[in-house]
């Protein structure tokens, strides 16, 4: 699609999507002058600029008059700026900034006048439509409705009224068609003494069918009467045709009279409108059209019984409005000491029927300073319910804007799209009634007393409706303090701040692992982090990033993470000393900004927009990866080195949204990781580069040393070193890879004596172990020849007993000269000292033995 300015008629209407365009005018001035323009300019989704150039294309000295304010609700402002003599170039700038997610109300151009001009050297004729019944005038008037006119006319030319019509600035008139059910619309008017209501039919104004055709359709017949609705809740009627608010200190449910709150218990004060007889008195309904008047004075919206529906308005590109107005938000007098930031809420169910680009808006004007679109629906919705929270004390006016079309037309295609609005409940308005009454603490002196606020923290006890703090680490509920139930119990390792208005970290863990001990310490992550995703392209091709602020842990719970908007640096109206109604900075746990380079559209900064709260409630921080249905998949993050456990802060945002019912949520993944020092690194699963798959859940990876646990005694091992100069030295080291930091240090190394050994008394050692060896040597040689002579000996015996008739020889143990020792086996021909010694006994034998030969006599007798 051809993104430009687009004239409307009486006004040139800017893109509504995230391209640049410039409406350009060059102009030649005889002596200086100015230009003046009328301007709608609303949504700050849209970056508008005027500057001025000259003919060398550079930019004149209106630097301070470049940046157009912002404009409200269908108020048309003007901007005016000096121009020089010469050739002057003005620009119309505007550049969506909306990332392509929806469309942005365009901004809107008129009565543009430049003074200083030379004189034209000829008249111009009027266009038709239009007329001038002057000689010389400065511009051509608009025929009205019902005529018409041609180029160059002095007058306008009445159509026949009963079978034509024309709308304004026509230049001809057209057939009148037969009426159809998209002529008229009905009513219901207030009720009767009778507590009746009657159904009327009207047509729409200007009428511009035909019933006299045959096939037109007649006006229903008006006057059908049905029974009133019943008062809304918080209010009475008191036999009249009308409602009344309950008196202060009284409470009904719109039904029965106006009863007083028993004792003990005080008016929950606040608004619920759902039967819709009359508009209540805090709220007006109107309709207004940027380019016609013709839906001026008329009612915007109608009650219809059990719903308020839009109404038909003039043209279907009106903008059908409702407002309801309320002076201020304040808590009960028994929540007074509840703490938390919200004060109140408003919710409206509703459902659209549209068969065209209808698109219903929710806005918020804050201290009568500018209206805000807060969230808006486009094309058919179901019956929903939508909640806005309140989170500050001021005069507050909420508007519902319905338009069927943003295209204009001649003719009516789409009255029969509306919007219906069902019900609308405030809470805790300043200027409210009650349907109900709710628990309060009662002073100390009798049980009738006044109802008395609790201190911060505590709960209304049910027994003796006293006050009574809540237990530690527990919060007090937002929406009731009656009961020791008022007190939520925080997160899993979070603790409450002093008044028990919310959860926290103080930035310490501890988790038990396999019988070992693990705290973590992340105070030096307590400040905030930051990272810059991207770059990211629009599909018109603009360049961006996302830009995230993340506030961990400690500061008492405060959150720390700031994300900026500084396109209201140029756009708000102006915005007063002080003054906090402009949400230009956004305090979250974690938030997230859209930023343009400057490169991207020509801007003389960065720009940073589009700021989201993604975590305003701290949930909790455990090393499981689920927590409140927020859930941390295996495969979304890389799996972690060591078998340190990752540790998983969790988060949430209240603020709800069309596509997130149940709000943004956020998870961020501590991991250990030693070489990541100081700050450490953020990331984001590469499966979703933008943080988040669904728009709504955001996961977050950082890295840190400081991420890892404290170091114990676990974490290191001792080696010890030989005994030097009768001293042995210890040392203790840290295990490798070392996952953990901080915690005990390592102990310093330790010396201890040890004993040594003199030298000679090693000598001796070693003799006397060399002796006993000899000595045993010795032992076995002996042992084994004394086995041999045994021997010998037993065989000579038996060799003697053998020989029955000889004298036995004499005994011998000796071996013979020349004799062979047979059972000697020698090993080696080199003598061992065994060796030597044997061959010493067999030289003493030979020394002191002889053989001696016995000769055997026998007796002769024999």
């Amino acid at each position: 699609m051809h993104s430009s300015w687009i004239p409307r008629g009486n006004y040139i209407e800017s893109n509504r999507d995230d391209c640049t365009v410039s409406l350009i005018y060059a102009v030649h001035l005889k002596k200086s002058g100015y230009v003046f323009f009328e301007y709608q300019y609303v949504d700050n989704n849209i970056f508008f600029e005027f500057f001025i150039q000259n003919d060398q294309c550079q930019e004149m000295d209106t630097t301070t008059d470049k940046w157009v304010k912002l404009t409200d609700n269908g108020e048309w402002g003007s901007h005016s700026v000096m121009l020089k003599s010469g050739t002057n170039i003005l620009y119309w700038r505007t550049t969506g900034i909306l990332m392509g997610s929806k469309a942005v109300k365009p901004v809107l151009v008129k009565n543009i006048t430049i003074e200083g001009v030379a004189y034209t050297s000829e008249c111009f004729p009027c266009k038709p439509g239009t007329f001038s019944n002057k000689p010389g005038s400065f511009n051509c008037q608009v025929c009205p409705r019902n005529t018409y006119s041609e180029k160059g006319a002095k007058e306008c030319i009445r159509c026949k009224e009963d079978s034509q019509f024309s709308e304004e600035g026509s230049s001809e008139c057209t057939e009148r068609p037969p009426c159809t059910t998209k002529d008229y619309f009905q009513i219901h008017t207030p009720c009767d003494e009778e507590g009746k209501t009657q159904i009327m039919y009207k047509w729409i104004e200007p009428k511009i069918c035909r019933e006299d055709l045959t096939d037109a359709i007649r006006l229903p017949p008006s006057g059908e009467k049905k029974d009133c609705p019943p008062c809304n809740p918080g209010f009475y009627n008191n036999g009249s045709s009308s409602c009344h608010p309950c008196p202060p200190g009284t409470f009904s449910d719109g039904t029965k009279d106006c009863r007083p709150c028993p004792a003990g218990t005080e008016p929950a004060l606040g608004f619920e409108y759902k039967w819709w007889n009359v508009l209540p008195g805090n709220m007006k309904t109107s309709c207004f059209n940027v380019g016609n008047s013709k839906c001026d004075g008329m009612n915007g919206w109608e009650v219809a019984g059990d719903h308020i529906q839009s109404g038909a308005g003039g043209s279907d590109n009106d903008y059908l409005i409702l407002n309801l107005h309320i002076p201020g938000f304040k808590p009960p007098t028994s929540m007074t000491g509840a703490m938390g930031s919200e004060l109140g809420r408003i919710t409206f169910v509703f459902e659209t029927l549209c068969s065209a680009d209808c698109v219903l808006y929710f806005m918020v004007d804050i201290n009568r300073k500018s209206t805000n679109v807060v969230e808006s629906w486009g094309g058919t919705k179901e019956k929903q319910a939508y909640t806005h929270i309140i989170f500050k004390n001021a005069t507050f006016t909420f508007t519902w804007a319905f338009q069927r079309t943003n295209q204009g037309q001649d003719n009516r295609r789409f009255i029969n799209d509306m919007v219906k609005i069902y019900s609308i409940t405030a809470t805790n308005a300043v200027d409210g009634v009650a349907s109900s009454c709710r628990a309060c603490a009662l002073g100390s002196e009798q049980s009738g007393s006044s109802c008395v606020p609790c201190p911060p923290g505590h709960y209304i006890e049910k027994e003796t409706n006293q006050c009574k703090e809540c237990p530690p680490d527990t919060y007090l509920s937002i929406h009731q303090v009656y009961g020791k139930e008022a007190c939520i119990p925080c997160g899993p390792g979070s603790k409450s701040n002093q008044d028990h208005s919310v959860c926290y970290s103080d930035c310490f863990f501890y988790h038990e692992k396999e019988n070992q001990s693990l705290h973590y310490d992340f105070s030096n992550l307590s400040s905030v982090g930051s990272l810059m995703n991207g770059p990211s392209f629009t599909s018109k091709g603009t360049k961006y990033f996302h830009f995230f602020n993340i506030s961990l842990c400690g500061h008492e719970g405060k959150k720390m993470a700031l994300c900026t908007n500084n396109i209201t640096d140029f756009t708000v109206k102006e915005i007063v000393a002080g003054s906090d109604d402009y949400t230009n900075l956004v305090g979250a746990f974690v938030c997230q900004s859209t930023i343009i380079p400057s490169e991207s559209k020509g801007f003389r900064a960065a720009l940073s927009s589009q700021s989201i709260i993604l975590a305003d409630t701290f949930l909790g921080v455990t090393v499981e990866t689920t927590l409140q249905n927020i859930n941390i998949k295996e495969d979304m993050f890389p799996v972690p080195p060591s078998q340190i456990p990752d540790v998983h802060f969790f988060y949430k945002s209240s603020t709800t949204t069309t596509s997130c019912i149940n709000g943004r949520s956020t998870a961020v993944k501590m991991r250990c990781n030693p070489t990541k020092s100081g700050a450490g690194v953020i990331s984001v699963p590469s499966k979703c580069p933008a943080g988040t798959c669904d728009g709504c859940t955001f996961y977050f990876l950082w890295e840190s040393a400081e991420a890892c646990p404290l170091c114990t005694e676990h974490d290191f091992h001792e080696i010890e070193g030989a005994c030097k100069r009768g001293f042995q030295e210890t040392l203790y080291v840290w295990n490798e890879p070392k996952w953990c930091i901080k915690g005990i240090s390592l102990p310093e190394k330790k010396l201890a004596t040890c004993e040594t050994v003199d030298f000679w008394l090693k000598v001796g050692a070693g003799v006397g172990a060399f002796t006993a060896v000899l000595l045993v040597a010795l032992t076995c040689y002996f042992w084994k020849k004394n086995q041999k002579l045994e021997y010998k000996y037993s065989k000579l015996v038996m060799t003697t007993n053998s020989k029955e008739c000889e004298l036995p020889a004499a005994d011998s143990c000796a071996i013979m000269e020349g004799e062979d020792n047979e059972e000697e086996v020698v090993y080696s021909n080199k003598q061992s000292l065994l060796g030597k010694l044997k061959s010493l006994a067999t030289k003493e034998k030979e020394d002191h033995f002889e053989s001696v030969q016995l000769k055997t006599s026998r007796s002769p007798n024999i």
